[in-house]
């Protein structure tokens, strides 16, 4: 029987291949969802609610708290950190052109960036809240959030978890960094990257780096990957890859072990840690080891250096970020 990961992961891989090695350009503008297309007042709300820690049960841990846009979308943690000091066992995938997955999460729960923005703030471990109904409570009793809403949202019962969710969504799908040394060398200027970057993007189609992580993300285009592909008992014991079940925790189907979403290589040289887990500290390493579990291939030292030289070039042009304003709670406490 076909699971739905095994479906998304063979259309994915038949595109792959025929792309594997055709050089895009990231898009300026991400895909948007015709029952929730984007508007100024949407964009500002979802900020709003992106950034505000009243999301959580503590009220002190926001979506910004994991994914950070004032960084590299994410924490930099191995596990990030939720209410109450708990952490769980992945690390935070970044923010930034989460719009170009077709899946969310590390196991892609979550079809789209609506439902991946529902998922978090009632998880006990990261924003704590025990159902979307408190959520609205909650923002109902914020005169700002009402405001807010009616703009954004016009009509009757603005303020529910549809709109909040459709709200962050569109806010994340402005969050797109083009106009890196890579797209600028594709986009015709051959001098944006240096000799070695170019021996680095060779050498990544050589090798068949590509063949998962193709598409002007870098992301494979929702293809799913068994990881790791080739058992290796010392960097098991080392790195702990495969405590995680990765899709199989939620499908809890056998045939689901250890897949994941193929994970972006945008801005990849500034979201240390690495893999699923966080396990791996730095850029090089990481090269090394998916070279090895995934494609079988011990690579020499000046090919991993270079490799490593042309994902810094995937490094894009962050949109300015201005702190949102909060609504106020005037003279009570939010419970």
């Amino acid at each position: 029987m076909f699971t739905l990961r095994s479906i998304v992961t063979a259309l994915a891989l038949m595109s792959s291949m025929s792309a594997a090695n055709a050089w895009d350009a990231l898009p300026t503008q991400a895909p948007e969802p015709a029952d929730n297309p984007s508007t100024p007042e949407k964009i500002s709300l979802g900020q709003m609610l992106y950034h505000d820690p009243r999301l959580s049960s503590t009220g002190t841990v926001s979506c910004a708290s994991c994914h950070n846009t004032m960084l590299g979308g994410e924490d930099n943690r191995p596990n990030s950190m939720g209410v109450n000091g708990q952490t769980g066992g992945r690390s935070a995938p970044t923010v930034w052109n989460s719009a170009f997955n077709k899946v969310q999460f590390w196991d892609g729960r979550a079809a789209s960036l609506e439902e991946q923005a529902a998922g978090p703030v009632t998880n006990a471990i990261e924003m704590g809240m025990k159902s979307w109904d408190d959520v609205v409570v909650r923002l109902k009793g914020i005169e700002g959030y009402q405001t807010a809403f009616k703009h954004a949202f016009p009509g009757e019962n603005a303020i529910s978890k549809e709109n909040a969710t459709k709200a962050i969504a569109a806010y994340e799908r402005t969050l797109i960094t083009p106009n890196s040394a890579y797209d600028k060398f594709v986009g015709g200027d051959k001098s944006a990257l240096s000799a070695q970057q170019i021996r680095g993007m060779d050498k990544m189609a050589e090798v068949g780096c590509t063949s998962c992580h193709s598409g002007a993300a870098f992301n494979g285009a929702g293809m799913f990957q068994k990881f790791p592909m080739i058992p290796d008992g010392y960097l098991e014991a080392k790195y702990h890859f495969s405590k995680d079940k990765g899709v199989a925790e939620v499908s809890k189907k056998a045939d689901d072990e250890h897949f994941w979403k193929v994970p972006t290589l945008r801005n990849v040289a500034i979201t240390a840690p690495y893999l699923h887990n966080g396990s791996v500290q730095t850029l090089d390493e990481a090269v090394q080891i998916m070279a090895k579990v995934q494609l079988g291939k011990d690579l020499a030292k000046n090919d991993v250096a270079d490799i490593v030289a042309f994902l810094s070039a995937l490094t894009g042009e962050f949109p300015k970020q201005k702190m949102p304003a909060l609504p106020e709670t005037t003279g009570k406490t939010v419970n």
